[in-house]
């Protein structure tokens, strides 16, 4: 190694740029075999750094999300049921709702994979750059009402409204306290312009009668599902596509 080449090395060091002291050995082997130009190389260089900053905020998003799986559309058996809206889903994929500060709400029966699409929009979200997070909502109800009895509130509230997109699976499961309901309003309240994404069991229409105070409830919701894109998931259930074959057993016949 040449004195330049050390020199090089400890620059790139203290710069902090990692991503060239990465590749540096290939790109100079290519400028030697005359395959790269001086401004080549530096190009070159110049984008390994790039390409592994964004590789390594592309993780630091995804590990901020808090995902159950690494869920993506790629990876969703799109037919495994002929009712559901493919083409919705796709088109949904673009972003745009993201871009507008709209929100997306997938809702039907149990099983039909809407935490795996919703988490899917989330990736492809964290793709295009968004900060992202995944609960439960029952989950976030928790932690909201947690922060009552320790008076840190503002600080959990302020951490659910930060992310470009924040998922709440499994919304409305059960009829909600009013502090409950009261701590959702803040929580959508604070959230107007930035995206939800939000999976029920029940439609929207059924959401009313969970919360205690028809005022808050028309208020909350009335302004949430008229800013969102609706999704209904239809069809047979998507689990046991995705579940493990067990081993055959020999006493019993095939099924035809």
């Amino acid at each position: 190694m040449s004195v330049m080449t050390t020199a090089l090395r400890d620059s790139l060091k203290t710069l902090r740029l990692s991503g060239m002291l990465e590749t540096l050995d290939a790109r100079l082997t290519q400028a030697q075999k005359g395959e790269l130009g001086h401004l080549d190389f530096l190009q070159v260089l110049c984008h390994d750094e790039i390409t592994r900053r964004e590789s390594v905020a592309l993780e630091r998003r995804l590990r901020r999300a808090k995902f159950e799986q690494q869920a993506t559309l790629e990876g969703f058996d799109f037919n495994a049921s002929p009712k559901l809206p493919a083409a919705q889903i796709r088109d949904l994929a673009a972003q745009r709702w993201l871009h507008s500060g709209k929100s997306v709400i997938l809702f039907g029966p149990v099983g039909v994979g809407k935490t795996h699409v919703a988490q899917a929009l989330g990736h492809q979200a964290i793709r295009q750059g968004a900060n992202v997070r995944f609960a439960k909502t029952s989950r976030i109800l928790a932690e909201l009402a947690g922060g009552h009895a320790d008076r840190t509130w503002d600080k959990r509230i302020r951490e659910l409204i930060r992310p470009d997109v924040l998922i709440l699976d499994d919304f409305a499961m059960r009829q909600l306290s009013a502090a409950q309901a009261d701590d959702l309003y803040e929580l959508v309240s604070e959230r107007q312009g930035r995206s939800l994404i939000i999976t029920s069991n029940r439609a929207p229409s059924d959401w009313y009668p969970l919360f205690p105070n028809p005022v808050v409830a028309e208020s909350l919701l009335d302004r949430l599902i008229n800013a969102s894109h609706q999704v209904i998931m239809n069809g047979p259930s998507y689990r046991p596509n995705k579940r493990p074959k067990g081993p055959t057993d020999p006493t019993k016949p095939p099924v035809k």
